[in-house]
């Protein structure tokens, strides 16, 4: 049981090609804009329809192009919540909710009623979209995604068009309500923070074809790719190379070290992230790669400083960036000499 999904799609010189599995858990469909996720999402609810493949739901067929079946977008039992919510402004929150209901079923108003009282909409039912605040339009158009019971809630974009403090707190309602929601859930981001806060398991997607699948925390620190890591937010990225059978360097800031570690023979790269790595007076450490640095740069944000440093022994290096809390920057004197230090299991290795 669950969503498969094997399409292909040439839309204006664009190639869909994508191939993944999810066995009823909550997918993050991930990638950079302009890469195909909004289009699968379409493919699957119905919206757009591949030129070949397959897209089974709960063993149930939606799409064949060999056996000629391409089920309605209403007879495939999606609830779908579109980036702008999408609305009726002509009708009502009650009508919007109830519109895809069988009119005829007596079992409508019951519905209703629990999905406004779970949705917290009892005060709103009579009041029109531009009456409602951002918030309560999303919680209208979610209530109508999912009043039908459908077999997978499709998401898309959510969050993209929201301003960074309503973003937020919509962020929280959303996440309150999904824990009530225990069916399939797919949502579509190029956020990071959105991927990995709502999804358990993510499928990277870049110039339209999967290129990692996994759990997202697992795909987070090990992305294995170059291109995935600048995905997910890898700023400090070196080509690699070897000087002895156990000693690497990356020759991007100029630093070596020796390693115990068994690397495949397709391992270019080394990555770290920019809060994996500890930056103070003391040239001593207890087997971390230590490093004496010179700042060349400091920016200071609400929370936290970024630092831009280079290896002091390797002037034509380039910078490695990091981030230190403000605690940890007051303990700084830029006096005296400062240093990096690296724990060696935070390094990633790309292919």
């Amino acid at each position: 049981m669950g969503l498969e999904v094997d399409i292909r799609k040439k839309v204006n010189g664009f190639k869909l090609d994508i191939n993944f599995k999810n066995e009823g858990s909550h997918l993050g469909i991930f990638g950079a804009s302009g890469s195909g996720k909004s289009m699968t999402l379409k493919c699957i609810a119905g919206i757009t329809e591949p030129d070949e493949g397959r897209i089974l739901l709960n063993d149930r067929i939606l799409f064949d192009s060999e056996m000629k079946i391409n089920v309605k977008p209403q007879e495939r039992n999606v609830g779908y919540l579109f980036q702008n919510y999408a609305l009726f402004p002509h009708l009502n929150v009650e009508e919007n909710i109830k519109i895809s209901l069988n009119k005829k079923n007596e079992d409508t108003k019951t519905k209703l009623k629990e999905i406004i009282e779970l949705f917290k909409l009892e005060s709103l039912e009579k009041k029109y979209p531009r009456q409602l605040s951002g918030g309560q339009q999303q919680r209208v158009a979610l209530a109508r995604a999912i009043i039908k019971n459908p077999d997978i809630l499709i998401l898309d974009e959510p969050f993209s068009a929201l301003d960074s403090y309503l973003k937020e707190r919509l962020e929280v309602e959303l996440f309150e309500l999904l824990k009530t929601y225990n069916k399939q859930m797919v949502m579509v981001t190029h956020n990071r923070e959105e991927v990995y806060k709502f999804c358990d398991y993510m499928t990277v997607i870049d110039e339209g074809k999967v290129i990692l699948a996994g759990s997202t925390k697992d795909v987070f620190a090990n992305p294995k790719y170059f291109n995935v890591s600048k995905l997910l937010g890898y700023n400090n990225i070196s080509k690699l190379q070897y000087l002895t059978h156990d000693t690497l360097i990356a020759t991007k800031w100029g630093i070596s070290y020796k390693t115990d570690t068994y690397l495949e023979n397709d391992i270019s790269f080394i990555a770290l992230k920019d809060n994996d790595i500890l930056i103070n007076n003391s040239p001593y450490s207890s087997g971390e790669i230590v490093v004496q640095v010179t700042v060349v740069d400091i920016i200071e944000t609400i929370n936290h400083f970024d630092l831009l440093v280079k290896n002091v022994s390797y002037s034509q290096g380039e910078a490695i960036s990091l981030k230190v809390d403000k605690n940890n920057f007051k303990k700084l004197d830029f006096k005296e000499n400062i240093f990096l230090h690296i724990e060696k299991k935070a390094l990633v290795y790309l292919k």
